[in-house]
């Protein structure tokens, strides 16, 4: 049994009811996984390096520590893995940690003029994202960000979770926009930036250029900026992972979603897990050395443990750096319905597990979305330090 996972299956002896008015009981707990962690860290290192770094042997060593499907099903049966949402007729509510933030403040409202202003979209208002007060105010950092969407808000796939408008024929992207979208950014001041987009399958280049140009156009303008390009799959072309990996950007992400056995029933039927997976590999192949790349799944779509499990061993496998985890939240009636909300000590669990399995970081709790700025400081300190590591071996 995997030795930094054994604190979930001692420490959640206890329904959701009672960790949400038991504060005291879940600290309890808490520090009794923090202690746990802490002394098998150095077992857990040795035991690594036993085991060749490839996804056979990533499965050898996991397949001696890590919890089978039967430690997994007794935590569902204990109600400690997650919480029921109800039925159709009869829904529940929502567990206490799934409360959002109201946006406010003045930071929120400058970015927020500003795109009005440029007429400029984000995938933050779009996707109707649970931390968008928390990240255009500044939240704990400080640090206001917004997820700039280009190539027009319409998108021309129609995945089941998405609140993104859909047509087959949206209109052509707007040729202004990488000047606009740079010119806005760099005046906010920031140190790091998502750029993302909707899928274009329309375009025949899939919108790669627009997309390369738009990064290109603000290192020019702010050369120190961080960028992470959160990209579509682009079909599988290769030509166009090609060019936006070697457009200039520091982190390359494009979002997975789900695990591999439900990609059909939550993505578009044009989207799928191997193509996505090839699309990391070869964008980690193409960019510049140091370049990081990153992927994203949700939790609560009907997934089981041992599936995300097998899904965060083939990521890895691709050479993925950074992973992260959330709460997939309904955006209509129409949309995909939530099967079931994941308690926040599972989540946790996915984290050090994924740390354990060789991801330089992981992002893992149930308002954590893949453009997430708490997680977007942390990459920024690691992708700083690798710099000023580099720095010290040229010289």
């Amino acid at each position: 049994m995997y030795p930094r996972l054994l604190p979930l299956i001692r420490s959640l002896n206890h329904s959701s009811h009672q960790i949400q008015n038991q504060p005291q009981s879940l600290l309890l707990s808490l520090r009794t996984l923090c202690s746990s962690s802490s002394s098998s860290s150095l077992q857990s290192q040795s035991t690594k390096s036993e085991f060749p770094q490839t996804l056979a042997g990533l499965r050898e060593r996991l397949s001696i520590e890590s919890p089978t499907l039967s430690d997994f099903t007794r935590l569902r049966q204990n109600d400690d893995y997650s919480v029921d949402v109800g039925t159709k007729k009869n829904p529940l509510p929502k567990p206490k940690w799934m409360k959002e933030n109201i946006p406010g403040g003045s930071k929120y409202a400058k970015i927020k003029k500003k795109l009005r202003e440029l007429k400029l979209h984000t995938v933050c208002e779009e996707a109707k994202c649970p931390n968008l007060g928390e990240c255009w105010s500044g939240g704990e950092t400080g640090t206001a960000t917004a997820t700039i969407m280009i190539l027009g808000d319409t998108c021309t796939r129609g995945c089941r979770f998405c609140n993104v408008k859909t047509s087959r024929t949206p209109p052509p992207p707007d040729p202004n926009e990488p000047s606009n979208v740079a010119e806005a950014i760099a005046s906010w001041g920031l140190d790091y930036v998502v750029i993302t987009s909707v899928d274009r399958d329309d375009l025949v280049d899939q919108g790669s250029s627009h997309f390369a140009e738009t990064v290109q156009k603000l290192k020019i303008l702010k050369p120190n900026i961080l960028i992470e390009a959160l990209v579509p799959d682009f079909r599988g072309d290769l030509s166009c992972v090609e060019k936006v990996s070697k457009s200039g950007l520091d982190v390359f992400a494009h979002n997975i979603e789900t695990v591999e056995e439900l990609q059909s029933v939550v993505r578009d039927h044009r989207a799928n897990f191997k193509q996505s997976i090839e699309v990391l590999k070869r964008a980690k192949d193409y960019a510049p050395v140091g370049t990081l790349t990153k992927t994203s799944i949700m939790l609560g779509c009907g997934e089981t443990p041992d599936q995300v499990v097998r899904t965060m061993e083939k990521v890895r496998d691709a050479g993925v750096d950074v992973m992260t985890f959330g709460q997939y939240m309904r955006p209509s009636k129409r949309h995909m319905p939530v099967s079931e909300y994941v308690t926040p000590e599972a989540f946790e669990q996915y984290r050090i597990l994924g740390m354990d399995m060789g991801f330089r970081y992981i992002a893992s709790g149930p308002m954590v979305r893949s453009s997430y700025k708490a997680g977007e400081f942390y990459i920024k300190s690691m992708i700083e330090r690798d710099r000023a590591t580099s720095s010290i071996s040229a010289s």
